[in-house]
C-alpha cells in the first residue's frame, strides 16, 4: 500500500511521501484558514507548507520536478502562499488600514527585486561558463577569478523565496496582536535582505569576476595541446548515467603508449568522471572541438556508438577505432554505425565472428583482437568457496529500449531467481548488484527491483535469528568493528582527497585548479583497494547484499562470489575471466539449443529458465567440483571471447594502437607528398609496385 503511494507520488522514501502529503493537504488548510479566517490555523497551515517544501528540496525529491512541470512550482508556491495571506488579511477586515496597502505594495517590491534576482544570477553563470571545461590541463595562463561565493548562487532561488518569511511572520503577528508594527518590520525586513541580496549578486559582475573571453580560453587550450602533442584520443559522449562506459577505460588510457587525452562532450559526464592522471577536455560545442588543434593525435577511440562521433570522426589526420564498453552478444555489439570506423577492436575471436554472421559492413580485415585490459582486476577462480557457504552474484542488465524479453531476468525471473537461491538446500550468500540503468524506462522494472531487494533485507533479518548465523557473527564480531572503524577511516581520508582546493569553486575555478596530483592518485587507489578489503570484512558471511552505487566496482563483486547468475550481456564474458560456473538466464524461451546458438557466452553456461528450476545444477557445480560439467567448456570459452592470457591484453592494446598510429602517419605523409608535388608532374605508374598506401581525393586535408 505505502510502496504503491511512494511509486504515484514521485517520491523516493517513506519521509519523502510523508513531506508530500503534508505539502499537499497544507495549502487546501491555508485556504480554509484564510475563508474561515483563522490566524491561529493559517500560521500552523503555512509553517507546514514551508517546513514540506524545504524537506523535499533538501532531499532532491522528484516530486519538486514534477510540480514544475504540472505550473505547480516553487515560485508559484509561495506566490499563493501570499495571495492567500492577503484574503486572510481582507477578511479580518484590514482592508482599509495602512498595513494592508503597505503589504500589498511590499509583496510587489519584492517580486520586483526576484526578477532583478533570477536576471544576475544567469548572467552570473552565464560569465563564468567557459567553452571548456578541463581536467590535468594547465590553464594558469588565462588566470581565471575565483568562483562567487557558493552562498549567493547555490539553491539561489529558493533563498531569495525563502526572505518572505519576516513578512509572513510579521503580518500575522500584527493581525493577531492588533499591533501594526510588527507588519512594517517584517515587511521592511524582507525587503532589506532582499536588496542585500542582490547587491551583493551584482558585485559579482565586476569586470576582475569574469572568466576570460571564449576565444581567449579555446587559444590557451590549443596552446597547451601544441605544447601537450596528444598522440592517442579516448572520446565520449553521452548522458551522466552512462559516465561508467568512460570510467572503464580510465586505467587503460593511464598505461597507453603515447601521450593519452580524454574528450568529453557533455558538462555532466565530466562531473561523473572518476579519478584519473591523464588529461581531460569537455567540449560541449561542436563548432569549438572541429576548430581544436588536435593535428598531433593519430589514434581515436570510441566507446559509444552516438551521434556526436561525427564532430570527431570527420577529421582524416587519425585513424577511428570503436573499442564499446563490454564485449557481449547483445545487438549493440554489431551496431551497423562500426563501419563507419577505420577499426574495431574485439576482445577475442568471438567478436570477429559476431560482426561476420551479422553481415552489417564491417570487413574482417578491419577487426583486431585486442583482449580486455579493464580484466586485469579479476581472480581466477581456486575450484573451492572462499567461504564456509558460497556466495551468488546475481547482476542483471537493464530492460533496454524496447520491450524484448530476452534483455532482462529481472522482470520475468528475477524473483524466482532469488527465491530459489534464499530457499536453496544447501545455504548461499547472495549478493545482488543491478544494472545502474535499471527501470529508467520500464516502471516495472524497478518495483521487481524494489522487491528483489526487500525479500534479501527479510532473509538477512531472518538469519540473525538462527543459531547457527547468530553464532558465526559472534565469532567475528570484534573483526566486523575493526573493518567498520577502518572504513570510516579510509572515507574521510578519500573525502580529504577528493576535495576541493576551495569549497565553492565553480566549474571555471575547478578547470584552473584541477592539475593532476600523481601522489594523492596513488595514495587515493591504494585507499580504494583497502576499502573494497574492509567492506567485505564489515559484515558476515552469510548476509545477503544489495550492491547498487558505484562502489564496490562489479569486479570486486566477481572476485567474491563463487557463481553468478546474469543475463545476454558484457557482464557474462567478462565473468567469464574468472574461470568461475555462471548461469544464463534464457527469458525470451527460445530453448537450450537455440539460446546458446544465438549467444556464444553462453556456450559454458546453465541456462535457466524464467522459473529458475535449473539453479540446482549451478550450486552443484559449486559446491562439488568434480560435479562440474562445464569446466572444460569455460576454459575454451574463455579464449574464444576474451583472446589468449599471453601477451597481457594491455600489451595487445598497446601493439594494435602502435599499429594503428603509424598507418594514419603514412597516411598523412603520403597526403602531403601528394600536395606538395609540382603541377604538371608525370602520374605514377599504375603497373609498378609501390609503398605508399593507395589514397583516394576524399583523404585530402581539403575536402575531409
Amino acid at each position: 500500500m505505502i510502496s504503491t503511494a511512494i511509486r504515484l507520488a514521485r517520491v523516493g522514501s517513506r519521509s519523502e511521501l510523508a513531506a508530500a502529503v503534508l505539502l499537499g493537504l497544507g495549502y487546501p488548510c491555508v485556504l480554509l484558514a484564510a475563508l474561515i479566517p483563522n490566524l491561529g490555523f493559517f500560521a500552523v497551515a503555512a509553517a507546514v507548507t514551508y517546513a514540506a517544501d524545504r524537506f523535499l528540496h533538501m532531499r532532491g525529491s522528484y516530486l519538486v520536478n514534477r510540480l514544475q512541470k504540472v505550473r505547480a512550482g516553487l515560485s508559484i508556491r509561495f506566490l499563493v502562499r501570499q495571495l492567500l495571506l492577503i484574503l486572510l488579511v481582507a477578511r479580518l477586515d484590514l482592508a482599509d488600514r495602512i498595513i494592508f496597502y503597505v503589504m500589498l505594495g511590499g509583496f510587489l517590491v519584492f517580486y520586483a527585486l526576484q526578477v532583478f534576482h533570477g536576471a544576475l544570477v544567469t548572467l552570473i553563470r552565464l560569465r563564468r561558463t567557459m567553452p571548456v571545461a578541463t581536467r590535468n590541463v594547465d590553464l594558469s595562463a588565462l588566470r581565471i577569478p575565483d568562483a562567487p561565493p557558493a552562498r549567493l548562487l547555490r539553491r539561489s532561488g529558493e533563498k531569495m523565496l525563502h526572505l518572505d518569511l519576516p513578512a509572513v511572520a510579521g503580518l500575522i503577528v500584527a493581525a493577531w496582536t492588533g499591533d501594526y508594527l510588527y507588519g512594517y518590520l517584517g515587511v521592511g525586513l524582507t525587503l532589506g535582505l532582499g536588496l542585500l541580496y542582490v547587491a551583493a549578486l551584482a558585485l559579482n559582475l565586476r569586470r576582475r569576476r569574469r572568466v576570460p573571453a571564449a576565444a581567449t580560453v579555446l587559444a590557451a587550450v590549443d596552446d597547451w595541446l601544441r605544447g601537450y602533442q596528444p598522440t592517442v584520443v579516448l572520446y565520449f559522449s553521452g548522458s551522466k548515467e552512462s559516465a561508467y562506459q568512460v570510467n572503464m577505460w580510465l586505467e587503460t588510457m593511464e598505461q597507453i603508449d603515447g601521450k593519452p587525452l580524454i574528450i568529453l562532450r557533455e558538462r555532466g559526464i565530466a562531473s561523473q568522471l572518476a579519478p584519473t592522471a591523464v588529461p581531460v577536455i569537455c567540449v560541449p560545442g561542436g563548432t569549438h572541438l572541429m576548430n581544436m588543434d588536435l593535428s598531433t593525435v593519430r589514434v581515436a577511440l570510441y566507446a559509444a556508438n552516438v551521434g556526436k562521433n561525427i564532430h570527431l570522426l570527420r577529421v582524416p589526420t587519425m585513424k577511428h577505432v570503436f573499442i564499446g564498453h563490454g564485449d557481449s552478444d547483445k545487438l549493440a555489439s554489431v551496431n551497423p554505425y562500426s563501419k563507419a570506423y577505420d577499426e574495431v577492436w574485439t576482445a577475442g575471436r568471438a567478436g570477429r565472428d559476431r560482426y561476420a554472421l551479422a553481415d552489417v559492413g564491417v570487413r574482417d580485415e578491419d577487426i583486431v583482437e585486442v583482449g580486455r585490459p579493464q580484466l586485469a582486476p579479476i581472480q581466477l577462480w581456486s575450484g573451492t568457496p572462499k567461504n564456509p557457504i558460497p556466495t551468488v552474484l546475481y547482476a542483471p542488465t537493464w530492460e533496454g529500449w524496447d520491450d524484448n524479453p530476452g534483455n532482462t531476468s529481472l522482470l520475468l525471473a528475477g524473483e524466482n531467481i532469488v527465491r530459489r537461491l534464499l530457499a536453496a538446500e544447501r545455504p548461499v550468500r547472495v549478493i545482488y548488484k543491478p544494472h545502474p540503468f535499471t527501470g529508467i524506462r520500464d516502471r516495472k522494472a524497478k518495483d521487481v527491483h524494489e522487491r528483489v531487494t526487500a525479500m534479501l533485507a527479510e532473509a538477512t533479518a531472518a538469519r540473525q535469528t538462527e543459531p547457527r548465523w547468530t553464532e558465526a557473527a559472534e565469532a567475528v564480531r570484534s573483526e566486523q568493528s575493526a573493518a567498520r572503524a577502518e572504513l570510516a577511516r579510509i572515507e574521510a581520508r578519500l573525502a580529504e582527497l577528493d576535495a576541493p582546493a576551495r569549497v565553492g569553486g565553480d566549474e571555471a575555478e575547478r578547470s584552473r585548479t584541477s592539475l593532476a596530483d600523481q601522489r594523492g592518485l596513488d595514495e587515493a587507489k591504494r585507499l580504494r583497494g583497502e576499502w573494497n578489503d574492509a567492506f567485505w570484512r564489515s559484515f558476515g558471511y552469510w548476509e545477503h547484499r544489495v550492491v547498487t552505487g558505484p562502489e564496490p566496482k562489479l569486479y570486486d563483486c566477481f572476485n567474491q562470489s563463487d557463481a553468478m547468475v546474469s543475463d545476454i550481456s558484457s557482464v557474462v564474458s567478462d565473468f567469464i575471466a574468472s574461470g568461475k560456473p555462471y548461469a544464463v538466464t534464457d527469458s525470451a524461451q527460445l530453448g537450450v539449443e537455440e539460446f546458446k546458438r544465438q549467444n556464444t557466452a553462453v556456450r559454458a553456461a546453465v541456462v535457466l529458465s524464467n522459473s529458475a528450476v535449473e539453479l540446482d545444477e549451478l550450486l552443484t557445480a559449486v559446491a562439488d567440483p568434480a560435479a562440474d560439467r562445464q569446466a572444460r567448456d569455460r576454459t575454451e570459452l574463455k579464449r574464444y571471447l576474451l583472446g589468449p592470457d599471453e601477451p597481457t591484453s594491455m600489451e595487445q592494446f598497446n601493439a594494435a594502437t602502435r599499429d594503428l598510429a603509424e598507418k594514419a602517419t603514412a597516411r598523412n605523409e603520403s597526403v602531403e607528398q601528394r600536395l606538395t608535388e609540382p603541377e604538371g608532374a608525370a602520374p605514377p605508374d599504375d603497373s609498378a609496385p609501390s609503398a605508399e598506401p593507395e589514397v583516394n581525393d576524399l583523404d585530402s586535408p581539403v575536402r575531409g
